[in-house]
């Protein structure tokens, strides 16, 4: 028996201090839903995880844009499909104006709605979409992935040689010939709206895969992350209770551990 060194005394103060640790541990899980509170916890963890939290943000800004350019083709189709009408219109004028049981004076009331619709059509070549051109030549590339991969979303142009002769000054139904060649001229016309509408379609197709796609893989980055980082409230509860009485019965020794010396005092008395 010692009074300068109580080893007892000494010993409890470690436990106790090791369990006020992990006790203040287990509170700061359970208080923030994170099993990393600072990196000490889970240095090769915490890595991990912040390089999956950069990857699923870029995700979500590539998911942005490729509804961004979904949006831009229903757009594109929207605008096509007034196209298509004001097309068919001129079609029926045309044929129209090449019965012979009608003057070149009843031609002109057709010419009239005919010429109309053809500057509705030019019109509709020089629409854009925040700032941007529904209908240039020019491809548009889409980031469609984290790495910033890109798909070419191909471009629809109204003004091409096929649609600017159908809506030119020089395709009128002012006359029976005219009206001939004006009707050839929408035809074609119609064709290559056929043929663009099938492209914005394939496009849309594709971006809306590219959406889902990005979705799952989002998905499953977040859960990855989350089984890093998230805490196991199930399991953290039963860990706080344990270091609780760990630290309440290691005061309590504590406590006894430094009354032991009093017991020195009737070896001297």
């Amino acid at each position: 028996m010692v009074i300068n060194t109580n080893m007892a005394s000494v010993n409890a103060a470690s436990l106790l201090a090791n369990s006020t640790n992990l006790l203040n541990q287990s509170i700061a899980r359970l208080s923030s839903g994170s099993r990393i509170v600072s990196p000490a916890d889970d240095a090769a963890g915490l890595a991990v995880s912040m390089k999956f939290s950069a990857q699923i943000n870029r995700l979500q800004a590539a998911g942005n844009n490729v509804g961004n350019a979904v949006s831009f083709s229903q757009t594109q189709d929207g605008f096509l499909q007034q196209v298509n009408t004001a097309l068919n219109r001129m079609s029926e004028l045309a044929t129209q104006a090449q019965d012979v049981t009608k003057t070149d004076s009843d031609r002109a009331q057709y010419q009239t709605e005919f010429g109309k619709l053809q500057s509705y059509i030019t019109d509709l070549a020089s629409k854009d979409f925040n700032g941007v051109s529904l209908f240039t030549a020019t491809a548009l590339s889409v980031t469609t992935d984290s790495e910033a991969g890109k798909f070419s979303m191909v471009g629809i142009n109204l003004g091409t040689a096929t649609y600017t002769t159908a809506t030119g000054g020089g395709t009128s139904v002012g006359t029976a010939a005219n009206a001939a060649t004006a009707l050839t001229n929408v035809e074609a016309a119609i064709n290559q709206l056929a043929s663009d509408r099938a492209t914005v379609g394939a496009n849309e197709s594709v971006l809306n895969n590219y959406s889902s796609q990005l979705s799952v893989l989002q998905n499953n980055l977040t859960a990855a992350n989350s089984r890093i980082t998230d805490v196991d409230v199930a399991q953290e509860s039963t860990n706080y209770a344990r270091y609780n009485i760990l630290v309440q019965s290691g005061t309590a020794m504590l406590a006894q551990a430094n009354a032991l010396p009093n017991l020195a005092l009737k070896l001297l008395g």
